[in-house]
C-alpha cells in the first residue's frame, strides 16, 4: 500500500486535485499539507472503490489517484538557471520565426540545432514563451513536424477556463433595429 505522497505536490495542488475530481474528503483551507495528506492516505486505506468522472488529470479510480500523487508533480518547477536557459532558447527561436524562418539571421548553424533546442523546450509547455514559440514554429510551411508543447493538467485546465471565459455566449446577446430616444437627466 502507498504510504507516502510525493513532496513535490503542494497543499494548493492537492486541494486543486481534490476539488477537480470530487474526491470525497472533507477539509478546510486552514488544514495544512500534512492534514490533507493524512486524509488522502485514510481514503486509500479504506479500500473504497470510487470511480471519478472524466477530468483533466485523467484520473478514473482511487488507484489512479494513488499513482498520480505518489509520483512527482508533472507541473515541473524550474530552477532560475534552467528557466533562463529556456527563455534564451525561446528568444533565439522567436528571432528565427520573425526573420521569415531564415537560419542565417540567428545564432544557429543548422536547422538540426534549432530542432534539437525545440525538442528540449517542448517539455516545459507550462511556460507561455514555450507555447508561443511552438505556435510560431508551426506557422512555418517548411516545418519538419508539428511542435506540441507538453502542458501539465493544471495549466491545461487554466487555459481551457480562460478560453471559455473569452468566448461570447450568443444566447445572451440580442440585436434589435429601430429608432430609439435616449434622454439624460
Amino acid at each position: 500500500m502507498l504510504k507516502s505522497i510525493d513532496k513535490s505536490h503542494s497543499k494548493h495542488d492537492l486541494i486543486d486535485i481534490i476539488n477537480t475530481i470530487n474526491v470525497p474528503i472533507v477539509f478546510s483551507h486552514s488544514n495544512n499539507k500534512r492534514d490533507i495528506q493524512d486524509k488522502l492516505i485514510e481514503l486509500f486505506d479504506s479500500g473504497d472503490n470510487i470511480i471519478f468522472k472524466p477530468n483533466v488529470y485523467k484520473i478514473e479510480t482511487i488507484k489512479d489517484l494513488r499513482i498520480y500523487i505518489s509520483n512527482p508533480n508533472p507541473k515541473k518547477i524550474l530552477s532560475v538557471k534552467d528557466k533562463q536557459t529556456i527563455m534564451l532558447i525561446c528568444k533565439e527561436i522567436s528571432k528565427f520565426c520573425k526573420h521569415k524562418y531564415i537560419i542565417g539571421k540567428t545564432n544557429y548553424k543548422t536547422i538540426k540545432d534549432l530542432e534539437d533546442d525545440m525538442l528540449y523546450i517542448i517539455q516545459f509547455g507550462d511556460l507561455p514563451s514555450v507555447r508561443r514559440v511552438c505556435r510560431l514554429m508551426n506557422n512555418n510551411i517548411q516545418r519538419s513536424q508539428i511542435w506540441k508543447p507538453i502542458i501539465s493538467p493544471q495549466i491545461r485546465k487554466q487555459l481551457e477556463e480562460k478560453l471559455k471565459s473569452k468566448q461570447i455566449n450568443p444566447s445572451c446577446l440580442s440585436i434589435s433595429k429601430g429608432h430609439y430616444k435616449i434622454s439624460f437627466d
